[in-house]
């Protein structure tokens, strides 16, 4: 990073000293060095052995899980329902393989120190490393999802007739949804991940707390609104936005209630859509800016 910000820096100079006539250096804006940074989070994802070959092996599962269940003929909400367990585990392993040494890796470099002398500030460097992360993550995760839905459109529905309860229950628009949503819950969990990697100093310790990150989220919040249920510490009326507390029973709720009831046309809620939309984001934002506040210090 410090030698992009360098070369970024030497071209405005050189630029400057053409133009003017003079030899003084300019310093590039925030802007320059904000796309300095994503710039380079990018090359690094694409340059990245591990993470082409998550993708890959991200890529594979996802076609054979629809291919060998055969939900590719069945249709698109079928696809979804078969696709959604695996994702809530496979989704967020892939974020924080993507985010978990993204900052820590600028520290022990030393080039948190060389910023310092640019006009960034940590929020603005947080949220460049995020977004050039989060390119190359999206792309992971929906890029599979995509084929999968060029996979049904192409396939013969024949057993479409077997699952649809009503006319036009099955639609593109919901695997659309379900690709949305998908997206969101995998930067909400980078950002658990950014968050982690700003914490920590050891390459050791941001494994270990990536490890118990990804439990606390797959496992962990679930199981904790389970017993809050069965101990009676959760209502009946209050479980269903109780379920937005953690961002993976947020992400299967919102799927459930705008793809799986909405194409069977009638059911019981199974969650609170705006509660779980807000756990999303405020998981999401309050992530970076934890990341943003450890700069900070």
């Amino acid at each position: 990073m410090s030698g992009d910000v360098t070369t970024e820096h030497d071209e405005t100079a050189a630029h400057s000293a053409t133009q003017t006539g003079h030899s003084r250096p300019t310093t590039p804006g925030w802007r320059r060095v904000f796309e300095t940074i994503v710039g380079r989070e990018l090359r690094t994802v694409v340059r990245t052995r591990t993470f082409i070959v998550l993708w890959l092996a991200f890529t594979a599962v996802v076609l054979g899980i629809v291919w060998i269940g055969d939900s590719a003929q069945a249709g698109y909400v079928p696809a979804l329902v078969d696709l959604l367990t695996p994702l809530e585990l496979l989704v967020p392993v892939l974020a924080i393989a993507f985010g978990y040494r993204a900052i820590l890796g600028d520290e022990r470099r030393g080039e948190l120190d060389v910023l310092e002398t640019y006009p960034i500030s940590p929020p603005q460097h947080v949220l460049a490393v995020f977004t050039g992360r989060a390119m190359g993550l999206l792309v992971a995760v929906v890029f599979p999802l995509v084929l999968v839905f060029v996979l049904v459109a192409v396939t013969d529905s024949e057993m479409l007739g077997i699952y649809a309860t009503h006319s036009g229950a099955d639609s593109p628009v919901l695997f659309a949804r379900f690709i949305t949503l998908t997206a969101l819950f995998a930067l909400a969990v980078l950002a658990v991940a950014l968050a982690i990697s700003a914490v920590v100093s050891e390459t050791r310790s941001a494994l270990a707390l990536s490890v118990v990150a990804l439990v606390g989220l797959v496992i962990g919040l679930d199981l904790a609104i389970v017993y809050g249920f069965s101990a009676g510490l959760l209502g009946d009326t209050t479980l269903v936005h109780s379920l937005a507390i953690s961002p993976l029973s947020a992400y299967r709720g919102l799927v459930f209630e705008s793809a799986v009831v909405v194409a069977g046309g009638t059911g019981p809620a199974v969650a609170s859509p705006i509660a779980s939309l807000a756990s999303l984001v405020v998981w999401t934002i309050g992530s970076l800016s934890i990341a943003a506040w450890r700069l900070n210090r």
